[in-house]
């Protein structure tokens, strides 16, 4: 899969276990690499990318910085013939979590429920009518509106879908009257995609303990220097937070807008090439490739 947008999760320390974990609970999941990025400012960071079934992740272990959240969790549907493999995958991820919403049958799913594993990573267990076009066995990041930004799903999504010119992808679902305090103007599920992944968004007017924090943020990879301006111009809207490619959007969703290349330098290179592309980036706000390229080559 060519994956445009994955997720990155931030660890103090757990990033490759919590990738062994993920990676031994759920099918058709495996460890890509790991790799150490040295002499940041947390010390040297391990890096761990993997996929859970098939779908790419990124975590890193860079100290007690970030708290992952249920703002953005990670929605899983399954089809009726995976019913066990929901109770299965379920009893895993609530040891040593906590239940969000209990598994159980609802009105709009007779399996479904909602748990923050032991690594504070929420995931959404969904089993799917059979006649629904909803794709099953992947992986569907869900942001949660709440707060200050609650009833801003709709227009965040037009946001995210103009900027990755997916513009014909948006699908919203509103409230019906009767569920205060949300009100029939906001997203009860909306559905769209990003360069041909799907999202979802919703709104939540009850009172939260959490909002988007970049212990979860979701990171772009970007073919050249023009796809690197064009997002970073259209997402940025918090200047303190840019740094080493991190940005923060104005609903506060965190973002990381990354060359390709990068990866290939930091995966490939000989130890020296490493630091010195490393030393370049760690100055840097929105990344520069040639400067990359030019520290790369030495």
């Amino acid at each position: 899969m060519n994956q445009k947008v994955v997720p990155h999760l931030w660890f103090e320390t757990e990033a490759q276990e919590a990738a062994e974990f993920y990676t031994d609970i759920f099918p058709n999941s495996k460890i890509l690499s790991r790799s150490t990025i040295s002499d940041t400012p947390s010390g040297d960071a391990g890096q761990v990318v993997f996929e859970i079934l098939g779908y790419r992740f990124m975590a890193i272990s860079a100290g007690p910085y970030f708290t992952k959240n249920p703002a953005i969790s990670f929605l899983i549907p399954f089809r009726s013939e995976e019913k066990d493999l929901i109770d299965e995958i379920w009893s895993k991820l609530l040891d040593g979590g906590k239940a969000l919403m209990d598994l159980g049958d609802y009105p709009f799913s007779s399996k479904y429920g909602w748990v923050e594993d032991k690594y504070n990573v929420s995931w959404q267990l969904y089993l799917v009518d059979d006649k629904e076009t909803f794709p099953p066995s992947t992986v569907v990041p869900t942001l949660t509106f709440t707060n200050d930004v609650v009833g801003k799903a709709e227009e965040a999504a037009k946001l995210y879908t103009d900027l990755f010119n997916s513009t014909n992808s948006l699908d919203m679902c509103y409230y019906p009257e009767g569920m205060e305090p949300n009100l029939t103007s906001h997203v009860m599920n909306g559905h769209f995609l990003l360069d041909a992944e799907r999202f979802v968004v919703q709104d939540s007017a009850i009172s939260h303990e959490f909002n988007f924090n970049e212990g979860i943020s979701l990171m772009v990879n970007c073919e050249d220097q023009d796809e690197i301006d064009h997002f970073w111009n259209g997402l940025s809207a918090v200047p303190e937070s840019e740094q080493c490619g991190w940005l923060k959007d104005q609903y506060g969703v965190s973002w990381q807008i990354v060359p390709k290349r990068m990866d290939e330098m930091l995966e490939n290179g000989s130890e020296e090439q490493i630091k010195r592309v490393t030393e370049a980036f760690l100055k840097m706000k929105k990344f520069d490739l040639a400067e990359l390229e030019k520290a790369y080559k030495g």
